[in-house]
């Protein structure tokens, strides 16, 4: 009987054993690694999420997206009902975001989850001369909401670093474009989004009162993320940001041009996030 007891107790403290070790090589030489204890501090590498069109359909998507010089964690399809594709592993870097920067972080490849999604993104020209875009199914957004809030609990991925491509490489990119709906994702509890009655009151303020320098205007979009020239000079980079800010909050109207209501988001988002007095003189 002391003899069984002991040769359970054996196996017992083998399999602990077998469980906390990993095996490095092959061969009698091979290391033999402990990871039987976890460090209490510790955390993803997965600071954010973002979100591109594919511009091509399904098929040449799935091509470039495997085959080429570029890839993404993800790609959610056009299909009824839309089939979500596993390209990379989360624990390895995918090559989509390019020359990137939001919140100070730069190439964001190897600090983001990327997904794409099928969309055309640019689709013609309107008789005003502005650029037609090809909508996305409310399918695709309903699977799009679960896998991102999904990455974003399993990461710990803050609201404000849910963005788009064109939030991160405002010079070079427009996508997921101004159809994209951050809106209702926002509602949904994905993403961030900002006071719409405080921004209407801002707007008012600035319309009564003349709208600040543009100086203000690069501070606050870098309280926000963006990667923004901060010269207080108005050129052609921080109008480029500009468009994008205003691609992603007010999409009815994205032509950089600094003016009230883009100044009241501005104001109401930096105030939400905790960013002190976003207004002069507030």
């Amino acid at each position: 009987m002391r003899a069984t007891k002991r040769l359970a107790a054996l196996g017992v403290a083998l399999a602990v054993l077998v469980q906390g070790c990993a095996s490095v090589g092959n061969g009698p030489g091979r290391l033999e690694i402990d990871t039987s204890i976890s460090a209490r501090s510790q955390g993803s590498r997965v600071r954010f999420i973002v979100l591109h069109y594919t511009v091509s359909n399904k098929e040449r998507a799935l091509e470039l997206l495997s085959r080429g010089e570029v890839s993404s964690h993800y790609l959610v399809t056009d299909d009824d009902p839309p089939r979500v594709y596993r390209l990379v592993d989360e624990d390895r870097a995918a090559w989509h975001a390019g020359q990137s920067e939001w919140q100070g972080y730069t190439w964001l490849n190897r600090t983001s989850i990327g997904i794409e999604i099928v969309n055309r993104g640019p689709i013609g020209t309107a008789p005003d001369g502005t650029t037609q875009w090809q909508p996305y199914k409310p399918t695709q957004i309903e699977v799009v909401k679960q896998l991102v809030r999904d990455i974003a609990r399993r990461h710990d991925i803050a609201p404000e670093n849910i963005v788009g491509h064109s939030d991160v490489a405002p010079l070079r990119k427009q996508d997921p474009g101004p159809m994209f709906p951050w809106r209702e994702l926002a509602r949904a509890g994905i993403g961030r989004w900002y006071d719409e009655t405080a921004a209407q009151a801002m707007r008012e303020r600035f319309e009564a009162q003349g709208l600040p320098d543009i100086a203000w205007a690069q501070l606050q979009l870098a309280r926000l993320g963006y990667g923004v020239p901060r010269t207080g000079i108005w050129d052609a980079e921080t109008r480029a940001v500009l468009a994008a800010f205003q691609m992603h909050y007010r999409p009815s109207r994205y032509d950089g041009v600094f003016d009230a209501e883009t100044a009241g988001i501005l104001a109401a988002l930096v105030a939400a996030s905790g960013g002190g007095a976003a207004a002069p003189g507030g």
